[in-house]
């Protein structure tokens, strides 16, 4: 399932890349700069604590999303998808990852903030 979380981030980095381009906002174009650059780092270290915790991880999916999404529901999908499924990535009781996994949706929110608010 840690192949799962880390594809839904790699897939996240994409879509915000592409909307970051795609967006006439100035505060949507950086508040999607920054996100797109923060996530892939907090993918990275949970990959490589999960890894150093556990097994090596061989079987990334390719996520894909459809063209048009809206990047606010996109995020806040994705927020879902990981509270749902965080203690079937790694247990409740190895609380590093489960810090990383924190960081990773702190970086998901203030992003989402950023879009909601900041205008």
């Amino acid at each position: 399932m840690m192949e799962k979380l880390i594809a839904l981030l790699f897939l996240a980095r994409d879509v915000a890349h592409r909307e970051h381009l795609r967006t006439d906002s100035f505060s949507v174009h950086m508040a999607l700069d920054g996100f797109y650059h923060g996530i892939v780092e907090k993918a990275d270290a949970i990959a490589e604590a999960y890894q150093g915790s556990y097994d090596r991880l061989k079987n990334f999916p390719i996520a894909a999303s459809s063209a048009d999404v809206e990047i606010v529901k996109f995020l806040k999908d994705q927020v879902q998808w990981i509270d749902d499924n965080r203690y079937e990535c790694a247990p409740q009781e190895d609380t590093a990852i489960q810090n990383l996994i924190d960081e990773a949706v702190e970086t998901y929110l203030s992003t989402i903030y950023k879009l909601r608010f900041l205008k």
